[in-house]
């Protein structure tokens, strides 16, 4: 569910119409839904203690919708926040999310990132190799502090909607294997200056089937039960997130209510603190993406390219993922016509959609793209020198820009030419 609904003005976010937002504001611009975040979260929080699982961590990911009104909103109803970067951490931090309801995860993480993670007091640190947990003991015993950390391990399972952010097979760059968990975490063990607290998976995103996390978390609930056996302290597996959304051309997928049955089954009695980090499933749905057209081209052999002002630097997900996203007129139409929908990057990717039957439409009229709260804005660009796209958060009747559009003149601010040139 989502509170994007038409009504005497159109299509409104919760009370306040999307044509007032677009009037205001400008376009192209990402309008969210308080109301829908909240609802989001709840909901996949309340299916997990309903299915028995104690006091878990819901850890939202950050990368999916990184604006700091967003993360507070979350923050607010008790949900941490799973990172990737020290800018996230530091978002996180700002939006009020306590440093120990916060994950760390990320292959490449630097000595610097490290150092403030640990200063923040961060719930655990993600090893993704050995590498990398030498330079956290190293960065730790500098620090004369004892870092938390869990081990993330590939379990060599195939999930995710798309091969780009399918993250659990052995190919995949993320995590230890297997094969070196153990002898890690028992190494981790004897540091004076590191904590293991647990292990870590994720294998995709956008998983629209269970078998493939059952499967990974079978493995995981194996490989607690052997460090358990051989006297080794854990005392939380982090399941990671990756559950699927409705996407408009795609089968329903798994509700927050089947995947916390499954999870409750897969783990059963283990003795353990269970964290998990869904991103998408939590914004997705809460967010629209509106423009406006420019003119619709027709071409004397029938091709119809209908010409938007957003584009895949506004939201790069057709282009890079494939991905597909409901289009729809914020102002009813009837009838059909085909169109490729198109922005005006020079570039031929920057194709939102090819032969979609849409309302007929012209210059000046507004649509909404569906879905787009996750993975929009936080992957938005300046390409071509196109402002970044502002943000607009709506609660009830009211709203306000979370992100300002910025000016020509704030963006060329921003380069320094040498005295020399």
């Amino acid at each position: 569910m989502n509170h994007f609904e038409y009504g005497p003005e159109g299509l409104a976010c919760e009370g306040v119409p999307l044509a007032r937002i677009a009037a205001e504001v400008g376009t192209p611009v990402y309008v969210y839904s308080r109301a829908t975040l909240e609802r989001h979260f709840t909901v996949f929080r309340d299916a997990l203690v309903g299915a028995g699982i104690v006091d878990p961590l819901v850890a939202y990911a950050v990368k999916a919708n990184s604006n700091v009104a967003v993360l507070k909103v979350l923050g607010e109803l008790g949900a941490g926040a799973d990172t990737v970067s020290e800018g996230e951490v530091r978002r996180a931090l700002a939006a009020g999310i306590p440093g120990e309801r916060i994950v760390f995860s990320g292959v490449g993480k630097k000595r610097g990132e490290i150092a403030f993670a640990l200063r923040a007091g961060v719930a655990e640190i993600n090893v993704e190799s050995e590498p990398e947990l030498n330079l956290i003991a190293e960065v730790a015993a500098e620090l004369g502090v004892k870092a938390k950390v869990a081990f993330r391990v590939n379990p060599d399972v195939a999930a995710g909607g798309h091969a780009k952010i399918a993250t659990g097979k052995s190919e995949n760059k993320f995590g230890v294997s297997f094969a070196e968990a153990a002898r890690l975490y028992a190494n981790a063990s004897n540091h004076a200056h590191l904590e293991p607290i647990g292990v870590a998976c994720h294998i995709g995103s956008q998983i629209t089937d269970l078998t493939p996390m059952r499967a990974a978390f079978a493995k995981m609930r194996g490989l607690v039960e052997q460090l358990l056996g051989e006297g080794l302290h854990v005392e939380r597996l982090d399941l990671g997130g990756g559950l699927g959304v409705p996407y408009f051309d795609m089968p329903e997928p798994p509700s927050p209510a089947e995947f916390a049955v499954m999870v409750a089954e897969a783990i059963q009695d283990l003795p353990v603190k269970l964290a998990f980090e869904p991103g998408r499933v939590i914004a997705a749905n809460a967010g629209v993406l509106v423009s406006e057209v420019i003119h619709v081209h027709e071409r004397p052999e029938g091709k119809r390219f209908l010409v938007i002002d957003a584009a895949m630097n506004d939201l790069i997900r057709p282009a890079m993922y494939d991905a597909f996203h409901d289009i729809r007129p914020v102002i009813p139409r009837t009838g059909e016509t085909t169109y490729d929908v198109v922005g005006p990057i020079c570039e031929t990717g920057d194709t939102f959609t090819r032969e979609r039957l849409l309302p007929p439409l012209a210059a000046g009229e507004l649509v909404a793209f569906m879905s787009a709260g996750a993975y929009g804005a936080a992957m938005a660009s300046e390409y071509n020198t196109r402002p970044l796209v502002p943000e607009v958060l709506v609660d009830g009747d009211r709203f306000a820009v979370i992100r300002a559009r910025p000016s020509y003149e704030e963006m060329l601010a921003r380069d320094v030419t040498p005295e020399w040139v």
